[in-house]
This record gives C-alpha cells, sequence and structure tokens, in this order.
C-alpha cells in the first residue's frame, strides 16, 4: 500500500532521504523505550508509551519537513494520518464496548458462573493446557482472537487465579490459543487480508500456514501441561480458599446466566458486527444482573459506578482483585495509547520513510532464508512502526510481491511469512494496537504475558527454520522455475 507521488517534485525531493534518516524515528522510539523499560520498569510501559510515540512522530515530521515545502508535507502527512486511521480508530469504539462488556459480564454473574463450573470441572493440572486448547477451538469457530479474549479470556483469568496460577501464565495460554484459531480459522479478518493481499486461494492459505502453525501450537500445548504437571500439588489447595465462599456470598450462581455467552457466541457464529456484537452483550449483561443478581444495588449511582469502575470491599482481598472493575475510563489510558500510536503508524507512511526502509531491506534479496527472513524482521518493524496489523500485513505484501515472484518463490510462503510475524506477534507489542487491548482486557502488562505466549514468538522461529531446512519449499521452487523456463522456451 505505497502511498502514490502525485507531484514529482515532491518524489524527487523524497528520494534524497538516506536509509539512517528513514529507520531514526523507529530507533529513536525504541531507545526511548528501553530507557524507560530500564528507569521506571514494565508497568511504565503503556503509561510513557503516547509520549515517546508522539515524539517519535515529530522527530520523523522534522527530517520530513527539511525536504519540502510546509503545503506539500502537509498534504502528505494528511494522506498517511488518513490511511492510518481507517484501520485503527474502528478498534477505539471496540475497545469502549468491551470495557462495557468486561464489567456487566462480572455483575451480571456471568464470570463468576464460569469460575464456579470451571473450577468443577477443570483440573490444576491440565488447566493452562485446556485454557489454550479451548481458546484456540472457540477462536478458529468465530474467526476472532479479540472476542475470544474478551469473554472466554476473561473468565479463564478468574478461574486460574482461584487455583493459583500467576496471572502472566493464564494470560499467555490463553493469548496462545486464540491467535492460533485467529491465524487458521477462514473466518478471521487478518487471514483473508494476509490471503487476498498476496493472491492467494484462503484454503490454500491456511493449509500452508499449519506447517508452522502446528508444531507451534504443539510445543505450546506440551508446554502448558508440563507446567500445570509440575506444579499442580501446590495448585490444588488454592480452591479450598475462602475466596469461593466469598464469590457465593456476593453473587447468585445459576446457570441461567450462560444464556448471555450462548446468545452472544450465536451472534458471533452469524457474522453480525463485532461492534453490535459486544453492545448486545453489555446489554444483556445488564440484564443479567437486574434479574439474577438481586443483592446488587441497581440504581444510577451504580450505574455511574460501572462508567467509572466498581470497587468490591470484602475482607477477603483475593475476592477484591478478582472481581472489581475499571470500567469505562478505566480504559481511557489505552485508548489516548492506541490514538497516539495511530498518529505515529500515519507519520511513518505518509512522510514515505516506510517505503524508503523497504527499498533498503528488498534490494539485495536473493536466497529463499534471506528473504524469508527479512520477510519476517520486517512484519515485526511493520508491527512496531504502524501499530496495526492489517496496515503491516498490506504494506508487507506490497513490499515483498515482487521480490518473491523473481525468486521463483511462491505467493503462499509470503502470506505465510507475514501472518507468522505479523499476525501473531502483534500482541507483543506493547504499543500495538492489539497488544495494548489484551493488556487492557486480561489486566497484565504486555511485557509481562510476552515470555508465556508461546505460540506467539515460535510461529516466526517455525517459519524462518522451515524455509531455511526447505520442507515444502524446494519441490514448489523448482515447479516455478520450470514453468518460468517453459514459457521462455515458448
Amino acid at each position: 500500500m505505497q502511498i502514490k507521488e502525485k507531484d514529482k517534485g515532491i518524489s524527487s525531493q523524497l528520494k534524497k532521504m538516506t536509509f539512517k534518516e528513514a529507520c531514526a524515528p523507529i530507533c529513536f522510539l525504541l531507545v526511548v523505550l528501553a530507557v524507560i523499560l530500564i528507569t521506571k520498569g514494565a508497568d511504565a510501559i503503556n503509561f510513557w508509551s503516547p509520549v515517546a510515540l508522539l515524539t517519535s512522530s515529530l522527530v520523523a515530521i522534522s527530517i520530513f519537513g527539511s525536504r519540502l515545502r510546509v503545503k506539500e508535507g502537509r498534504i502528505r502527512l494528511k494522506e498517511g494520518i488518513k490511511k492510518s486511521a481507517v484501520q485503527i480508530l474502528p478498534a477505539v469504539v471496540i475497545l469502549f464496548f468491551i470495557s462495557l462488556l468486561t464489567s456487566t459480564w462480572m455483575l451480571g454473574g456471568i464470570v463468576p458462573t464460569f469460575i464456579h463450573y470451571g473450577l468443577s470441572f477443570m483440573s490444576p493440572s491440565t488447566f493452562l493446557m485446556a485454557v489454550c486448547g479451548v481458546s484456540a477451538c472457540i477462536s478458529v469457530l468465530i474467526g476472532s482472537s479479540w472476542t475470544t479474549i474478551a469473554t472466554i479470556g476473561v473468565a479463564f483469568m478468574g478461574i486460574g487465579k482461584v487455583m493459583g496460577f500467576s496471572d502472566p501464565w493464564i494470560a499467555g495460554a490463553v493469548i496462545s490459543g486464540a491467535y492460533f484459531g485467529d491465524k487458521v480459522s477462514p473466518l478471521s479478518d487478518t487471514t483473508v487480508v494476509a490471503s487476498s493481499s498476496c493472491g492467494v486461494n484462503l484454503f490454500t492459505h491456511i493449509r500452508y500456514l499449519m506447517y508452522t502453525a502446528g508444531p507451534a501450537m504443539a510445543i505450546a500445548l506440551g508446554v502448558f501441561l508440563t507446567v500445570g504437571l509440575l506444579n499442580a500439588g501446590n495448585l490444588g489447595m488454592a480452591q479450598e480458599s475462602g475466596l469461593l465462599n466469598t464469590l457465593h456470598e456476593q453473587f447468585h450462581i445459576s446457570p441461567w446466566v450462560l444464556i448471555v455467552p450462548a446468545i452472544t457466541f450465536l451472534l458471533i457464529v452469524l457474522r453480525v458486527n463485532t461492534t453490535v456484537t459486544l453492545a448486545v452483550s453489555s446489554i444483556m449483561g445488564v440484564v443479567s444482573m437486574v434479574l439474577t443478581q438481586p443483592q446488587l444495588p441497581f440504581n444510577l449511582s451504580f450505574m455511574r459506578e460501572i462508567w467509572s469502575g466498581v470497587v468490591f470491599n470484602t475482607p477477603d482481598e483475593a475476592f477484591n482483585n478478582l472481581v472489581s472493575t475499571g470500567g469505562v475510563l478505566g480504559m481511557l489510558p489505552t485508548i489516548f495509547l492506541v490514538l497516539s500510536a495511530m498518529i505515529f503508524g500515519g507519520v511513518m507512511i505518509g512522510t514515505g520513510m516506510l517505503n524508503r526502509i523497504a527499498e533498503e531491506i528488498t534490494r539485495h534479496l536473493r536466497r529463499p532464508h534471506s528473504i524469508v527472513g527479512a520477510t519476517l524482521g520486517s512484519g515485526l518493524l511493520l508491527n512496531s512502526s504502524t501499530a496495526d496489523q492489517y496496515l503491516s500485513i498490506i504494506i508487507g505484501a506490497n513490499m515483498y510481491k515482487g521480490v518473491y515472484e523473481q525468486s521463483g518463490l511462491e505467493p503462499r510462503l509470503l502470506s505465510r511469512s507475514l501472518e507468522d510475524s505479523i499476525s501473531v506477534t502483534s500482541v507483543l507489542i506493547p504499543w500495538n494496537s492489539c497488544g495494548l487491548t489484551q493488556s487492557a482486557v486480561l489486566g497484565v502488562a504486555t511485557l509481562e504475558y510476552l515470555p508465556y505466549c508461546i505460540f506467539n514468538y515460535l510461529s516466526p522461529v517455525m517459519s524462518f527454520l522451515m524455509v531455511t531446512v526447505g520442507w515444502k519449499l524446494r519441490a514448489s521452487m523448482k515447479k516455478r522455475l520450470r514453468i518460468r523456463h517453459s514459457g521462455a522456451q515458448g
């Protein structure tokens, strides 16, 4: 999705930009974030990231502005920010409704009921593996990692806490499963975008994905099972704590409240708009609160608490931490961070810096492993600079289409490499819209859950390993080369 030059004067001036200058804003951003991490700690990343992103945007604008007149530069920056906004702004609306859903499902007794039944049927020894597997299955069926995490993922966080698992381990299992399912589901928008951007049949793309996604998921499940088995003896005692007694004292546990998630699942299967689904689910959460939780004071003051955050003050501190919610206002810092990321991504696109970096990266690529390695690295770079997985996939496809074609590599290798490096790693970047959202929804900082998202960071590793050993690569290369050679003779 390279920005077309409308003015030859602008184009010629942009070519004077060096590769180092194009990389300067990204390097500046990474250095600032590293300093924040070292001096302030991982918890401060979300708070200071908007400042780092906006300052990096000013660095890019200052480099870009020295080459163009004010009017010309304004036009290009406006185009870039518009392209970024089209992709990212819908996430702000979704974040708003996710915050409502989280609060209403908790106060409506839906999440507490999930916790109750989850503890009845799930064993600590297999809990993490089950969380990963169930999240994967649901995500495959509905094609959305975001919706999976915002609903069943939140419930799993509560169940895992009661069992005694640490938050990062639970979040890692939920995210690993949800993003695997999203990646291989024909209903997933990112999967459709990746395949269509590269001109690959959707199911051909998914089948080829399984050569890397399958082993990565198998390893992840094995690790989660091992961790559960090694710690089951210590974790099982958590179920005997007074937390469950407090849960039953404060909420009316009833299987009837599970009608709400059942209807939500039906709406998702019917492909109802995500925003509409979340809004309807939030309303049903309020209805559930009125009908099934008569002990809770339902009035105007209480509704204001849903907006600003609900805090329980029982003697059981563990229970208070489990069920208290931040409300809509608690999501505002995340929304501001998303908007800051949108501005940085728009500036990087509008200034042409991403195009300049792409030209330099792809110029000397020849061998399959170097091409795929560059694609994987570019995916991480794009995720960091655009802060949006959709933009990153589309830009990456346009960056490498010609390189893959000239090298005799199949388009499905490109689409798989983009998915392995963009779709599943977006959630690992603190200022990416995915990382921001899942961190806010699960209540775990991105850098805290990152080491435990085993499937997510194994995917690009598997992708590079497969091309290095030539698995399902050499035959396809030879086939394309034979076709090209016979065409040239004809």
